[in-house]
């Protein structure tokens, strides 16, 4: 079973999106954190290492993400999605985007 973990800025709004939309799915296991210290779900080494897969929201999380988490990205896959943080909380705009950029990775 694939790992896969989402990663926006604070943990509110993209990637808790993204968390609920896929935890349906019965062939996948899904997280959510974001890069930023005050996040709801901080990023974490352990979370880093436990993905197979990581979703980042924009591409300025990719270098958060090396420069912090470097040595915890040795297996992960990283995608960046290209979503700004323009969305609301579940937004169907935000949901239809996910479901189309994500959905090709996970078939």
């Amino acid at each position: 079973m694939k790992k896969i973990l989402f990663v926006c800025s604070q943990n509110r709004l993209r990637s808790p999106t993204a968390e609920q939309l896929f935890s349906k799915r019965r062939d996948i296991e899904v997280a959510s954190a974001g890069t930023n210290h005050d996040a709801d779900t901080p990023l974490t080494h352990e979370l880093v290492t436990w993905a197979d897969i990581i979703f980042i929201m924009e591409k300025a999380h990719r270098a958060k993400l090396q420069k912090k988490f470097k040595a915890s990205l040795k297996k992960a896959r990283v995608i960046c999605l290209d979503i700004p943080d323009d969305y609301e909380f579940m937004d169907p705009e935000l949901v239809r985007l996910l479901e189309v950029r994500v959905s090709r990775y996970l078939g």
